[in-house]
């Protein structure tokens, strides 16, 4: 195996700009706006293209052209959101970062009449667009449009949308998220000193294997919750009557349709995954019935869920960390290892905590011009190992559908973009999995993998329910207090938990930090990825010639329907039959995690 040298661990900007005071960056937004106009000025005044295929196909290459290069989110915003994200209390940050998000507004504002006016073609005049050929690697694109069209607004509407959406919704989100990444307290440490840590490594904390160091961590959490209880209880009201408008205005009859739609995916669909596992909460149960054996406890507290098992403590220096999912990666597939080791040596990862610095994890590219870039909070345990392959599995998904070089096709839906980061995760899991003999060490790495599987799978699916009921009784009452969510969010957690977990006091505050919940809907996404991740993975180690499928479907982006793609794979998304055969894969591991459990004498 090759060694993979580390060198470099906080992002390297440069390919944007060498600095917040870069004069490259009036230089570049010059050049976008005299681009941007350039194609508004060219067919804004024209309606040609809207009754002949030929003079619309012209004005979808100029138009990906702009969007592959400049696009209405450009250089100068996406170097200014990764600077907040590593910086969040730093008010020049925020107020850069505004300036641009309010010049690429403008520029979207002005440009959208494109989209809007194709989404009006009349349904009569529809077929003969989709059945040109020239139009062929932008059918998909146009069907989405056509789809979308009857939830609208006019293009006056549609610019009021997109103005008020900064201070109605992305304003309290950062105002909450800034407060978080502020906070910070003094508390217990593995070296049993006491010590200043952020709210993102208190967060890391309430899983450590130290009892004491974790109940302090979580103590301090909840008391950040109590502090801050007033300021979130504004952010979601706020947001949940943003969402509530945007949905009454565009006609959508349930809080989750707009997420279905951008998802390009039937309800019917999504529904029947959430009843699915909902369906089998029986196996979440028996899994914290057998870690609360293994912890020799009758109940886990409810912060201690995700702890992980094993009297073998084994750390992972971030080295180490990129080895083993660099042997991974290059195990499954070459191209797979060389995109990871641009993304190591290239300065396109960022490694640790600070104060200040978003907590979590994300990937993210936006134009084809620009390079991925992974955001990590790594704090040496095995978990934060797979959050590598996690992140680098939506850069190799990126990079993949980038070769393709069509930029209006380059994007995933929620509903298939957590599959590139599962996948990588499962590859992972495997590798680890048959190289270690330690019988005690593989209980471990197996009660790691179900503590993902179970919190994303059946979680997921509880905190759809969950957020669904919120925004029901928001749109009903009026107004929800943290308390009454808090209560919401208690009711759900016991319906895959069991009694195994004990609800303790301030863990009804614990949805206040789920960024997912402010993105609306956006939680169903990790079980069908796991559970699609997991028969693709299976599919591959009986034939590792469905690599080449893999690739594939990494690759192809929006090009075409996720249902599509999947039939095109032979799985089928409209039957219960697929997402009973993921949840089944589970159900199966956890049954060889029990036997092994029983035959080391554990339980």
């Amino acid at each position: 195996m090759t060694k993979l040298k580390v060198k470099k661990t906080i992002w390297d900007l440069n390919p944007f700009f060498k600095s917040d005071y870069d004069s490259q960056i009036s230089k570049r937004r010059k050049i976008v706006k005299r681009e941007s106009y350039r194609f508004i000025n060219k067919w804004e005044g024209r309606n040609d293209y809207l009754s002949d295929p030929e003079i619309l196909t012209e004005a979808l290459v100029e138009y990906e052209k702009w969007i592959s290069q400049y696009g209405a989110i450009g250089d100068e915003e996406a170097y200014f959101y990764l600077r907040y994200y590593l910086d969040q209390n730093n008010a020049k940050l925020k107020a850069n970062l505004g300036k641009a998000e309010e010049y690429s507004s403008q520029i979207s504002n002005d440009i959208q009449f494109f989209m809007l006016r194709i989404a009006r073609i009349s349904k009569s005049k529809q077929a003969k667009f989709l059945r040109y050929e020239g139009l062929k690697n932008y059918r998909h694109f146009l069907e989405k449009i056509f789809h979308e069209s009857e939830y609208l607004l006019s293009e006056e509407g549609e610019k009021i949308l997109s103005l008020k959406s900064g201070p109605a919704y992305r304003s309290w989100v950062n105002l909450t998220e800034g407060f978080f990444s502020r906070e910070t307290r003094k508390v217990l440490a593995e070296d049993r000193k006491k010590k200043e840590k952020s709210f993102s490594e208190l967060l890391s904390l309430t899983s450590n294997k130290k009892k004491k160091v974790r109940d302090e961590a979580a103590q301090a959490v909840n008391d950040i919750f109590f502090k801050n209880s007033d300021v979130v209880e504004a952010e979601m009201n706020a947001i949940l009557a943003d969402k509530k408008i945007n949905d009454q205005l565009r006609g959508f009859k349930r809080p989750d349709a707009a997420m279905h739609l951008c998802d390009d995916v039937n309800s019917k669909i999504v529904d029947n995954l959430i009843e699915v596992s909902s369906e089998r909460f029986d196996i979440s149960k028996r899994y914290y019935r057998l870690k609360a054996k293994l912890f020799k406890v009758k109940k886990l507290q409810y912060h201690e869920r995700n702890v992980e098992y094993g009297r073998k403590i084994k750390k992972y220096s971030y080295q180490e960390a990129v080895d083993l999912v660099f042997k991974a990666f290059e195990k499954t597939d070459q191209e797979f290892a060389d995109i990871f080791v641009r993304f190591i040596q290239n300065g396109q990862i960022d490694v640790y905590p600070r104060k200040g610095k978003s907590g979590g994890g994300f990937c993210f590219q936006h134009l084809l011009s620009q390079p991925t870039y992974i955001l990590l909070n790594f704090t040496e345990k095995m978990s934060d190992v797979f959050a590598l392959a996690h992140e680098a599995g939506h850069g190799i998904n990126n990079e993949l559908m980038k070769k393709r070089g069509n930029a209006l096709n380059f994007d995933t839906p929620y509903f298939t973009a957590e599959i590139a980061s599962k996948l990588m995760e499962a590859f992972l899991f495997s590798e680890l999995l048959e190289s270690e003999k330690d019988e005690e060490l593989r209980l471990a790495m197996m009660m790691m993998k179900l503590d993902d599987l179970v919190s994303h799978v059946f979680s997921s699916a509880v905190r759809n329910k969950f957020e669904s009921e919120m925004h029901y009784s928001f749109r009903k009452k009026g107004y929800m207090s943290t308390k009454e969510i808090g209560q919401l969010y208690k009711k759900y957690s016991m319906k895959y938990m069991g009694n195994s977990v004990e609800q303790t006091p301030g863990s009804e505050n614990w949805w206040m930090h789920i960024s997912h919940l402010r993105r609306y809907f956006y939680n169903y996404q990790y079980s069908a990825g796991i559970l699609l991740a997991e028969i693709m993975k299976n599919n591959f180690e009986k034939d590792p010639q469905f690599i080449c499928q893999i690739k594939e479907f990494l690759a192809i982006g929006i090009a075409k329907s996720p249902e599509t793609i999947f039939a095109e794979l032979g799985i089928n998304l409209k039957t219960k039959n697929v997402w009973k055969k993921g949840v089944g894969e589970i159900e199966e591991l956890l049954f060889e995690t029990e036997k092994l459990a029983k035959k080391m004498g554990k339980i």
